[in-house]
Parts: structure tokens; C-alpha cells; sequence
């Protein structure tokens, strides 16, 4: 993956990277571009008993208003996320002003077994290191035969807070024993990635999937993280991973120059179809209609969906989103947890709009009940 080729699919969706940022995506008439022409139900991806994801982390940062202060001051959503100076890639030297390299440099040495130096670097060279958290979340599948199979679905962002997360969830052990049967890397923006040190430290060998579009940066730090494992790059379209299951790889320009991103469909028997995202930078609506064009799958019914919707993350409501949100209404969604970049004003939306949004428990700084909130779980069906 190349940045002109961000660049030239940035021109096919009339900026459509800035619409993606509030989730206005699904609104563009490019949204379409990078779907196959696949009739209805064509695809069949089997069969699986259950679902269950455990949220370790859904708090990718702590203040948005910070957060929006070092976008602005570094030049806005479409700039390289590598030069924000954000950790773990700060050399002080100021907002916009930091490359890959500099970073590498002053925190590859540590990298992966010791953390708490290599963080304690970038966090007096970062801007407002302390204000990174992370998206994370376990998932794990049932066979129609009772095996159960773990995915680690994303890796967060700060190295202590996620280091935090995955022992409290007993992450740190499953990686360390081989229970997680591979990592699955949704995209390369960095509250979902940066935080890889972390996977590798105690799973150097686990199987990644990644999206094949990542840059070369985001493939190195793999390596330089200190993972030895098989990793296999997804192309555009679907992939089945096992029986049920199966990885999307959406061919899309999205905010801070990263192209692509990658969502999970199961086929769960006798329910239907449950969707998992980190963050839908493809839009909501793209989302479940490519479901629908390309899965057969149980009982012609989109039943649950889970994760990161980002419709309007920075609560910035727009009227227009209230599209988004009554446009959902056509799948009759009979669970739905929502978190992340969902916006805590969206997850009030869907609550008033009466869909069945799982509640949490608002622990360990996740900010609303109605989020899927940090150490919450959640099992398809009930």
C-alpha cells in the first residue's frame, strides 16, 4: 500500500475521508466503488453455536477535547497519523512534526520486553501520551461440535493502559498458553494498532491478520515489535477464517491517511448473522447492506452487531446522522452493543429509537450504561 493510492481514493469519494471521520461515509455515492457486483446470498460461510465477546478496551482516549487539540494543532484528520507526534512515535519536536523513524528510534531498543522504558520515553517525547487508551475486545466462537476458538480482535493504543486491560481480562495468559488462535488487526489507525508491543510481548508467535493495504510502516512495526508469527495479509472481499466465520476486507480511504479496514461476520445457527467492527469507517450502511448482498445466512436475519459504529464520534451531531441512525431500523437488529467511536450522543439515539442496545456497566473509565463498556460481555444469542 502506497499514499498516493489513499490520495486517489480519497478523489473517487469527493473527500470522502472527512465524511468518513463522522461517519457520513455511508451518504457517498463512492461507497458502492468497492463492492463486487455479487447477487443476493450467494456466499455460503457455514455454521457456528455461539458468539461471545468480552470488551477489553473500548476507550481509545480519555478526553476528546484533547484529542481534537492535537488533531487541529497537528493539521487536521487527513494528515499522516505517523507525524501527529503522538506516542509511540513522539521525538519532541512538536505537533505535526514527527515521523515513524524518530520514534523507532528512540523506542525500538525495548520493544517488546520492556515496556514500561519504552513508554516512559515516547511519553516525555508524545503529545498527551496519558490521554491514549485503546480499542480492544476478545471473541470467541462456538462450533456447531462445542469447540470454542478466541480471537483477539484489535490491540489498543498505550502500552500501560493496554497492558492493564489484557491482564485484567486474563489476556495476557491466553497469548502466553496459545489459547488465542490468531490476532486480528482491523486497521492500521492508532488506537487500534499501536499497542501491538503488547500482543507480541506475551504472544510473539500468535497468527495475525491484517488488512493487505497497510502501509510499510505499520507492517515493520509488526516485526520490530518483536512478533515471529504467521501473518496473512486480506485482500479486498471475503474471507472465510472457519465455519461460520468469516473477515471483510473493505477497500476504503478513512481519517489520519489509513486505507482500509477489516469487519468479522458470523453465521450463528438458528439465530442469524451477528456483525463485529472495530470502528464501520465504511459506514454503518455499507456495512449490513454488503452482508446482504454477499451471506447466506440463517434465517435471512441481520440479528446482532457489535462494536465501534463511528457515526459521530467527537459528538458532534449533525442532523443528517439521524439518517443513520432510523436507517438501521430496516435490519431489526435484536441486539445491538455499541461503544468506541459509536459517539455517546448516537448511543443515546439508538436507545430513544428503541433499538435493543445491550447495556454496560460503565467500570474502568468506559463513560455510559449505554455502551458495551470495558470488562462487559456479551453472548450471541442469549
Amino acid at each position: 500500500m502506497k499514499r498516493r493510492n489513499f490520495v486517489q481514493g480519497l478523489a473517487l469519494g469527493a473527500g470522502v475521508g472527512t465524511l468518513g471521520a463522522m461517519g457520513a461515509y455511508s451518504y457517498s455515492p463512492a461507497r458502492t466503488a468497492f463492492l463486487p457486483d455479487i447477487k443476493r446470498g450467494t456466499a455460503d460461510i457455514g455454521l457456528c453455536k455461539s458468539v461471545k465477546i468480552t470488551n477489553i478496551s473500548e476507550t481509545s482516549w480519555f478526553d476528546n477535547s484533547i484529542f481534537m487539540q492535537d488533531v487541529t494543532a497537528s493539521g487536521g484528520l487527513l494528515v499522516d497519523q505517523y507525524t501527529y507526534n503522538w506516542a509511540p512515535f513522539g521525538n519532541g519536536k512538536g505537533p505535526g512534526k514527527g515521523t515513524y523513524e524518530d520514534g523507532m528510534k528512540n523506542i525500538g531498543p525495548y520493544l517488546p520486553k520492556n515496556l514500561e522504558k519504552a513508554w516512559e520515553i515516547t511519553r516525555e517525547l508524545s503529545e498527551h501520551a496519558d490521554n491514549a487508551g485503546g480499542y480492544s475486545c476478545l471473541v470467541e466462537i462456538e462450533a456447531l461440535d462445542g469447540k470454542k476458538t478466541k480471537y483477539l480482535f484489535d490491540c489498543g493504543w498505550n502500552y500501560m493502559w493496554m497492558d492493564q486491560c489484557f491482564k485484567r481480562e486474563g489476556i495476557d495468559k491466553m497469548l502466553a498458553n496459545g489459547e488465542i488462535a490468531a490476532f486480528i488487526s482491523t486497521h492500521e489507525h492508532m488506537d487500534h494498532y499501536f499497542g501491538f508491543p503488547v500482543v507480541a510481548k506475551y504472544g510473539p508467535n500468535v497468527t495475525v491478520y491484517r488488512p493487505s493495504t497497510f502501509y510499510p510502516a505499520g507492517k515493520d512495526y509488526m516485526v520490530r515489535s518483536g512478533h515471529v508469527g504467521k501473518v496473512i495479509d486480506v485482500t479486498k472481499g471475503l474471507h472465510k477464517i472457519q465455519e461460520g466465520v468469516a473477515l471483510y476486507q473493505f477497500e476504503c480511504p478513512i481519517i489520519f491517511k489509513v486505507y482500509g479496514e477489516m469487519s468479522l461476520y458470523c453465521n450463528v445457527k438458528d439465530v442469524g448473522l451477528v456483525s463485529i467492527t472495530g470502528c464501520c469507517h465504511q459506514g454503518i450502511i455499507l456495512f449490513a447492506d454488503t452482508a446482504y448482498k454477499e451471506i447466506a445466512y440463517e434465517n435471512d436475519k441481520f440479528y446482532g452487531l457489535y462494536g465501534g459504529l463511528h457515526i459521530s464520534p467527537f459528538d458532534d451531531w449533525d442532523p443528517k446522522y439521524d439518517d443513520l441512525v432510523i436507517g438501521l431500523k430496516k435490519w431489526d437488529l435484536q441486539k445491538v452493543g455499541c461503544n468506541h467511536c459509536t459517539g455517546l450522543i448516537t448511543a443515546q439515539k439508538f436507545v430513544d429509537a428503541g433499538y435493543p442496545v445491550v447495556q454496560g456497566t460503565a467500570r474502568f473509565r468506559s463513560k455510559t450504561t449505554n455502551y458495551l463498556g470495558n470488562g462487559d460481555t456479551l453472548l450471541f444469542p442469549s
